[in-house]
């Protein structure tokens, strides 16, 4: 006989978010579901790096000071931090409306907007809000059933609303906004660091080695580790990667040490918020350089709002085969079965055992049957008499 068994299953919250993004470590790491470009940042980082400590930074260290491969050390594990915490971390996902704050959201815009006409397109979804004596504009995201807060916008990759949106990076394989912005400011800076001083101690090491043996010489000089592979190849390699690279990410660097200073964001940047025909001034400068970047930089991390690692308890009923007793007084009795037999079956106990002959009452001979030298007490069992029991005989 199968039975019907409830258990509770744990689900964590990040497993039923929506939007599209991939979650590791039981929800503690959050990232943008195409991550290609990401690896390949890590490879060029980590292979630069291990081609100059490998080679340039031991001659270095012996013809100049240790203290250059120090150096180049802190650089790259401060790099290294950085992006991935820019890249792990929740950048200020908005949570979706629940179903009925949705309703209530859908039932107050109507009322304000009324009833549109049919084949009229109906008025744009937009609250007006005060900072600073500007107006503000939130926009009514379609996805996310919700005001926008300031600052907020929708991201398209990653298909969630971010809190003071910046853009969405595939070099770190996630979006950039408030919760990281920061990490990724100094992750850029510190590759900066760390590729203009690969780019110079690299150019020293061909200069020191040419003054010794000459410059053809160092170019066909041959690691000793690795005989087969070209001196050449290695320095030229490093040169190229540390080249391009100081183009974009040095530029990028500066890109947004301007931003920075400005209070500002790329989204506000590119779609010209503050600086387009009407000229409206950023309401969330302070006017000081300093302070601007002490509030970037600086101010207080809000923590994050989707509590990825909360617990959603779901009930999940199963089936299982086993043997079940019936209660008592479930128990038909078959044609075979008499009647005394069946009314032994329903005077069982709910343990299934039968009760002793002295716990059941005789229901064949009332009490005011009896004559009144056999009438009992109160809570006296009645005694059977001899003469019935050899009248049966």
């Amino acid at each position: 006989m199968s039975v019907m068994v409830a258990r509770k299953k744990v689900v964590r919250k990040w497993e039923k978010l929506p939007g599209r993004n991939t979650f590791c470590c039981d929800g503690r790491i959050m990232m943008a579901r195409q991550k290609g470009i990401f690896y390949l940042t890590l490879f060029l980082i980590l292979g630069t790096c291990a081609l100059f400590f490998a080679f340039e930074c031991r001659y270095l260290a012996v013809q100049l000071s240790p203290a250059i491969p120090v150096f180049a050390a802190v650089l790259f594990l401060f790099a290294m931090a950085t992006l991935l915490r820019t890249s792990f971390s929740d950048p200020g996902v908005i949570p979706r409306a629940l179903p009925d704050e949705a309703a209530f959201i859908e039932m107050e815009i109507e009322a304000t907007n009324g009833t549109v006409p049919q084949g009229q397109r109906p008025p744009p979804r937009i609250k007006n809000f005060q900072i600073n004596n500007q107006i503000v504009k939130l926009k009514y995201c379609y996805t996310c059933k919700i005001f926008r807060p300031p600052r907020a916008s929708h991201c398209s990759i990653c298909d969630n609303c971010v809190e003071r949106f910046d853009h969405h990076c595939p070099w770190v394989g996630n979006c950039v906004g408030k919760r990281n912005y920061r990490y990724f400011y100094l992750f850029i800076l510190s590759l900066s660091l760390l590729t203009i001083y690969i780019f110079t101690f690299n150019i020293v090491y061909v200069a020191l080695k040419s003054l010794k043996i000459g410059f053809l010489n160092t170019l066909k000089e041959t690691p000793g580790t690795y005989p087969s592979m070209s001196l050449t190849v290695l320095t030229v390699l490093e040169v190229l990667i540390c080249f391009f690279t100081l183009w974009s990410v040095v530029g990028l660097t500066g890109f947004h040490t301007f931003l920075v200073a400005l209070n500002q964001t790329t989204n506000e940047d590119i779609k010209g918020s503050w600086t387009g025909k009407n000229r409206v001034q950023n309401p969330y400068s302070h006017g000081n350089i300093v302070k601007n970047c002490c509030e970037v930089l600086c101010g207080p991390l809000p923590p994050s709002v989707l509590d990825r690692r909360g617990i959603l308890q779901q009930e999940e009923s199963t089936a299982q085969e086993g043997s079940c007793p019936r209660g008592p007084g479930t128990q038909e009795p078959s044609a075979t079965q008499g009647p005394g037999q069946a009314q032994e079956g329903g005077m069982k106990q709910q343990d299934g055992s039968i009760p002793p002959p002295s716990a059941v009452p005789a229901p064949s001979v009332s009490d005011t049957e009896m004559p009144e030298e056999k009438q009992r007490t109160p809570g006296e069992l009645p005694v059977p008499s001899l003469d019935a029991g050899r009248a049966e005989h």
